[in-house]
């Protein structure tokens, strides 16, 4: 007579158990394959420099702006062209880093702030909406372009401020466009090239230079341009596009009537970002007396500058010239 088989008590709960903690074992092994990156364990990310952190002039690196581009656009182009769709883009960490911050001073006259366009002399529907702006402001020409002595006249007959913007060399080997100055170039050179630039642009009364991150960090080449400007009587300011920059420094020491950028406005075409950039400038002039805010044509910074002046105004803010701020005035 067959035996019956005797079941052990509590087989059968023990292999749903089994079964249960494999189908979840196999179900986390699948999600940590298939689940989308960034979750789990934080990453160790690259700090990131603000501008209220960034208040020494030790910075690596600041923005380079727009290479020169030959325009194929009439005086009548449209407002809706900008020079950001034509140009390179500065990098991500330049946008982050702003330019020294003066030392603190309080300045009998109120918070004082100097705006400089770059780059003009290619986009003259831009820079005319500049012109017209009801403040003093400053328009920083290019030498060798179709439009920069059209503008230098108009902005000139407006009571804005003229200055020749040169081109100097770059880290990254980006062309800064015609009449450039290299550390090639020999003393001669140099010399040579600076009196052509500076002839392009007759009405301007002051210089600062045009991308120039690798040329304005060499001692030698800044005596050299800044010799040329002390025989012209012309002031320089510092765009410093690299941390590294002698330009200002070297003007002192040359005695030339000089000044350096506090901030950039738009290396980015957003004009929330550039009303940003012009927000930080004037808290910039505020705490220390005076600040110096450069910016390009573009529709983007001319419509953040246009929103903000009343605001600025109404706040104490005064705009002035920037050979104003150089201790060179009006002579």
């Amino acid at each position: 007579m067959p035996r019956k088989s005797k079941r052990r008590p509590g087989s059968r709960a023990g292999r749903s158990l089994a079964l249960i903690a494999l189908l979840l074992f196999a179900a986390f092994a699948g999600w940590q394959l298939l689940r989308p990156k960034g979750l789990g364990h934080p990453r160790q990310v690259a700090e990131i420099v603000t501008p209220e952190a960034s208040e020494t002039p030790s910075e690596e690196a600041t923005e380079e702006p727009p290479a020169v581009v030959e325009p194929t656009l009439s005086p009548a182009e449209s407002p809706s062209e900008s020079p950001l769709e034509a140009t390179a883009s500065p990098s991500p960490e330049a946008s982050l880093s702003p330019g020294p911050q003066p030392s603190v001073s309080e300045n009998p006259n109120g918070p004082q702030l100097a705006l400089i366009v770059d780059d003009c002399g290619q986009w003259l529907q831009t820079e005319r909406g500049f012109v017209a702006l009801n403040v003093p402001l400053t328009l920083s020409v290019l030498p060798h372009v179709r439009y920069g002595d059209l503008i230098s006249h108009e902005a000139a007959a407006a009571g804005k401020g003229v200055m020749l913007h040169l081109p100097m060399e770059t880290l990254s080997g980006m062309n800064p466009g015609p009449g450039k100055i290299t550390t090639e170039m020999s003393d001669a050179q140099i010399v040579a090239q600076v009196q052509d630039d500076i002839a392009q642009v007759p009405l301007a009364n002051g210089v600062n230079n045009h991308e120039g991150s690798k040329a304005s960090a060499d001692p030698r080449v800044m005596r050299d341009v800044i010799g040329v400007l002390s025989q012209h009587g012309l002031f320089f300011i510092d765009s410093r596009t690299n941390s590294a920059s002698v330009g200002e420094s070297t003007a002192r020491e040359m005695g030339v009537p000089t000044a350096a950028r506090n901030v950039f406005l738009d290396n980015r075409a957003d004009v929330a970002y550039s009303e940003a950039q012009l927000l930080e400038a004037a808290r910039i002039a505020r705490e220390t007396g005076s600040a110096i805010a450069i910016g390009h044509p573009k529709p983007t910074t001319l419509a953040a500058v246009e929103a903000l002046l009343p605001q600025l105004e109404a706040s104490g803010i005064h705009f002035v010239l920037v050979r104003e701020l150089t201790g060179k005035g009006d002579h």
